[in-house]
C-alpha cells in the first residue's frame, strides 16, 4: 500500500532530484505516514482539518454516536447502551475517555466512514460485530428511525454485506421481532444443519452459518434466475439457517 506521505514525498523528491530524489522523498513520507498514522486520502484530509484518525474502537462509538444523534436528540437510553458497549468490550478508564470523545465526536457527522468501514471489511468478525453494534444502539430508545436504518445499511454496504444481510442482524434486536426459536428444533438439529458439532469454537460456528448462509441467500438465487418458488425455499432455508445460529448462539452464549 502506498500512503499519502510516501506519495506526495515521492512526487515531491523527483520534482527536485529525478529518480534518487523520488526514492528519498518516498521514505522521508513513508516516516511521516507511519508517525501520524495516515493510512489514506480520507486520514489526510482529518489531519488537515484538525481531526485525529480514527482507531478501531473510537470507529465503533464514532458510529454509534452518529446513530444516537441521528433523529435528532440522544436520549438516556443512548448514553446506557454506550456504557453497555464499554463494558462488553471490557475498556480500561483510558479507553472508555476515548470511547466518550469519539461518541460525542460521532454526533457531530462530521467524519467521513466509507475509507475506516472498507478497510474494516476485510476482518468480517469485526465488522459483524460493528453491525450488531450498531442495531443495538438503534433500538436503544425502542425504535427505529428511516434515517437510523439508512445508515446502517450504507455502512454494511462499505463493509461488503448486502442489504438483506444487515436487515437480518436486526432481528436479534427489534423487540416485537426477536426470533423465538421453535421448541420442535432441538439443539442438536441446530448443531447438524449447521454441520458443526457442540465442541466447535464458535469462530467455526460462524463461519459455517455465514457460508451457508452465502449459498442459500435469496439474493443470490434471484439472480441466477431463479423461481418465485426457489426463492420462496431459499427464503425459509435462510430463516431455518438464522434460527439455528441464534439458538446456538443462546446455549453458547457467545455473540
Amino acid at each position: 500500500m502506498l500512503w499519502p506521505g510516501t506519495l506526495i514525498g515521492a512526487g515531491v523528491g523527483f520534482a527536485i532530484a529525478s529518480i534518487p530524489g523520488a526514492m528519498l522523498g518516498a521514505l522521508l513520507g513513508q516516516a511521516l505516514d507511519r508517525r501520524l498514522h495516515l493510512q489514506s486520502w480520507a486520514h489526510l484530509r482529518e489531519k488537515l482539518g484538525g481531526r485525529s484518525v480514527l482507531r478501531n474502537d473510537e470507529l465503533l462509538f464514532v458510529l454509534l454516536g452518529r446513530l444516537a444523534k441521528c433523529d435528532g436528540r440522544v436520549v438516556d437510553g443512548h448514553i446506557q447502551q454506550a456504557r453497555q458497549e464499554m463494558r462488553s468490550l471490557d475498556m480500561n478508564e483510558s479507553a472508555q475517555r476515548r470511547a466518550i470523545a469519539a461518541f460525542n465526536r460521532g454526533k457531530s457527522g462530521n467524519d467521513r466512514l466509507r475509507g475506516y468501514l472498507r478497510r474494516l471489511s476485510a476482518q468480517p468478525h469485526a465488522a459483524e460485530g460493528v453491525l450488531r453494534a450498531c442495531w443495538r444502539m438503534v433500538w436503544a430508545d425502542g425504535r427505529a428511525g428511516p434515517g437510523e436504518r439508512a445508515l446502517i445499511a450504507q455502512w454494511g454496504k462499505w463493509l461488503g454485506w448486502t442489504p438483506y444481510q444487515v436487515q437480518a442482524l436486526a432481528i436479534d434486536y427489534e423487540p416485537h421481532k426477536r426470533p423465538q426459536v421453535s421448541s420442535a428444533v432441538t439443539y442438536q438439529d441446530a448443531l447438524r444443519l449447521l454441520g458443526v458439532s457442540a465442541t466447535s469454537e464458535p469462530a467455526q460456528i460462524k463461519r459455517a452459518y455465514r457460508r451457508l448462509l452465502s449459498r442459500h441467500h435469496p439474493d443470490k438465487i434471484a439472480g441466477s434466475g431463479a423461481t418465485a418458488l426457489q426463492v420462496r425455499e431459499a427464503t425459509e432455508k435462510t430463516r431455518e439457517l438464522h434460527n439455528a445460529y441464534t439458538l446456538i448462539r443462546q446455549r453458547r452464549d457467545f455473540r
